[in-house]
This record gives structure tokens, sequence and C-alpha cells, in this order.
């Protein structure tokens, strides 16, 4: 007896899948170019960025997408009290120009979203556009007494909580409390000895 044989469907370059994975050590230059490349090379200028600087992501929290062996979305995730209370900034969340059409920023989005409550999180806060977001559960309902170290749209400051109340009366600055990166230190060659 033969087994059946599974039809091969060809797939147009525009439907390769991707896959969403944890974020690797080799990931970076890719990230990097990404990010450049969706936000230009002043994103490190942005009041986000400050609450990223120098700190690790949320263990878990660092996301990939891949299609076709590239790296062509990714989204982390940072601790950070907000108003003293715990929760999580999502940012940024990055999509390849050129795959923008095949709903990898959504995935990214959910998958995310669900590790951080999976792992036991409570909220999460983000920067964005509010039509874009709020498909995701976030609204400006619980930001409005918090602020962010620079200058920010007010209307563009928005939370979704997987705690009820995790956010109730949250108010003032919001300020990263992650892991802090492991200080890189500098490599000097070896002086060279006199005979």
């Amino acid at each position: 007896m033969t087994a059946p044989r599974k039809t091969q469907i060809a797939l147009t370059s525009k439907a390769a899948p991707f896959v969403i994975r944890a974020e690797r050590a080799g990931d970076v230059a890719m990230r990097e170019a990404l990010l450049d490349a969706c936000f230009g090379e002043t994103r490190h200028g942005r009041t986000c960025q400050r609450l990223r600087d120098g700190r690790a992501p949320a263990a878990g929290l660092a996301l990939a997408a891949v299609r076709e062996g590239k790296l062509v979305g990714t989204v982390r995730l940072w601790h950070v009290s907000a108003g003293g209370r715990p929760a999580l900034v999502l940012g940024p969340l990055a999509v390849d120009p050129a795959c923008r059409e095949l709903g990898i920023g959504a995935a990214l989005m959910r998958q995310a979203l669900a590790a951080a409550r999976a792992r036991g999180h409570a909220a999460v806060i983000l920067l964005g556009d509010a039509p874009y977001y709020a498909r995701f559960g976030f609204s400006a309902e619980k930001t409005g007494e918090l602020s962010l170290p620079g200058p920010f749209e007010r209307d563009h400051l928005l939370a979704v909580e997987f705690t009820d109340g995790a956010l109730d009366g949250a108010e003032g600055m919001i300020v990263p409390t992650g892991a802090a990166l492991p200080k890189r230190r500098a490599v000097r060659a070896p002086e060279a000895h006199a005979a």
C-alpha cells in the first residue's frame, strides 16, 4: 500500500510564510538595520528610547519575524514603573516595508501580548497610533495622568491591562526598571614589551 501523495502548492514570493520566534544574538545587526530603515537614524533620540537605553528587554519578550531566512519584523517589551505600578512598555514594533501587507505586525503584536500575559505581567503601555492599536485592546483610558521622559503626544500614550485595575490611579513619570545591560569592556591590544 502506498501512502497518499500530498499535493504541492506553489507559493508566490509574496505569499511566502513567516515564522515568529524568540530573538537571537545573531539577529542584532539585522534588527538594527530594520529599525533604521523603518524609523530613520534619528530613532535613538525618540522619547521612548529613553526607557530602553542601557536596559535589556523583558525575559522572553523580544520577538523576531523571519521570512525566507531574513529578519522582517521585530518587537520587544521592557520593564517599567508606570507611576509606581509595574508594567511593560512595548516597542519598537517594526516590519520590513516590503512585507507590510502580510500581517506580520499584527502577528507580532498578538504573540508579544500573549507571551506577556502568560508570563504574568499586568499591563502593557506603548506610544502609538490609537486607531491601529485599539484592535489589540489599547486605549488612553488609564494613561491620562502618566508622563514620559520627553515630548510625546498625549493621545498616543496607550495601555492595555491584563489584570483589571492594574493601572487604576497610575500617575507620574514612566521610568525604566528592567535589568541593566552589561557594560562593554574596552578591549586593548597587548602592550609590546621591550627586549
